[in-house]
């Protein structure tokens, strides 16, 4: 019985015998087919010099366009360097002129005098031209751009309103009213207060109050324009109706803060916080907020914008 089954499944005929070698042996060809592929194609010859020759020039092109911004001790061949050049010592005048005043009312010469840069005093005047004020002589370090030693230097100095026998610190002035209408405290309000602004409903002011949230606070009345979905012609009509306090915003350590939490504010964004991380990861700790502009993708009018939000310590 099994040398019949046997027989009736394993006994070929002549022709299924002759397909089946043919079979074999095209499967045999195909396998050995491409070993054969050298013996009759040539590989093309490349010429590196060519390729080396175009890498030189872009090297050379390179080292033209950025010379002028990276210290000529900066290595190219040392592949584990992050454009250490970028550490640049920063030049503090400590000798500037010393006598009493309000960094609130001080003219530019005052603060030239002081031993101010022209950019710093451009930023304090910029601050102050937006509504903000010196409440305390210790305000004055948060100034963006003057260094720690000098900002030191200068807080005794410091008298803030009409100085008195006991240099008393004055409330700061508030402009008047009109009749009928009360001002908006920006980073204060409810959506309840927003709502009562002319033009401004309630998905309006849940915006608003997102924005302020993550941002951290306003510094500026003109912020509350960049809200998504807020006309320009609205913010013009509420804008007289809108204060900005006292409240200060919240700011960021870029030394200790993660990726997750830099991204997440609407003036970093992604690139910007990953190429923060990176440059820290790199050459250690920001000394200051100024040390940020070392960071190549962070441009000066976005830290400018950002640098309130910012601290590192």
């Amino acid at each position: 019985m099994w040398k019949h089954l046997l027989s009736a499944y394993l006994d070929f005929s002549k022709k299924e015998r002759r397909g089946i070698t043919i079979l074999c042996v095209v499967i045999l060809l195909l396998a050995i087919l491409p070993y054969l592929f050298p013996l009759f194609i040539k590989p093309p010859v490349v010429d590196y010099k060519v390729f080396e020759a175009e890498i030189a020039s872009l090297e050379e092109a390179d080292a033209d366009s950025t010379e002028r911004f990276y210290p000529k001790s900066y290595q190219r061949n040392d592949s584990k360097s992050y454009k250490t050049s970028f550490e640049k010592a920063e030049v503090v005048n400590l000798s500037g002129e010393l006598f009493k005043f309000d960094p609130n009312t001080a003219t530019e010469a005052e603060w030239s005098r002081l031993g101010l840069r022209t950019k710093t005093i451009a930023t304090i005047i910029k601050y102050r031209s937006k509504g903000g004020r010196f409440y305390k002589p210790g305000d004055l370090k948060k100034i963006w751009g003057l260094h720690p030693d000098l900002a030191q230097r200068l807080v005794p100095f410091v008298q803030i309103g009409h100085s008195n026998a006991d240099n008393v610190l004055l409330p700061p002035a508030r402009k008047p009213e009109k009749p009928g209408l009360r001002g908006v405290d920006i980073n204060l309000a409810d959506t309840t207060a927003f709502i009562a602004l002319p033009g401004i409903r309630s998905k309006l002011s849940q915006r608003i109050i997102l924005f302020r949230t993550k941002l951290g606070g306003f510094y500026s009345v003109d912020q509350v324009a960049e809200t998504f979905g807020l006309p320009d012609s609205t913010f013009q009509k509420i804008k007289p109706r809108l204060q900005l306090g006292v409240q200060p915003v919240n700011q960021l350590n870029v030394n200790t803060a993660t990726l997750e939490e830099l991204k997440a504010h609407p003036y970093l964004r992604y690139a910007v916080a990953n190429a923060i991380v990176q440059y820290r990861t790199q050459h250690g700790a920001f000394s200051t907020v100024d040390d940020l502009e070392n960071v190549m993708i962070f441009s000066a009018p976005q830290l400018s914008k950002a640098a309130p939000y910012l601290r590192t310590n």
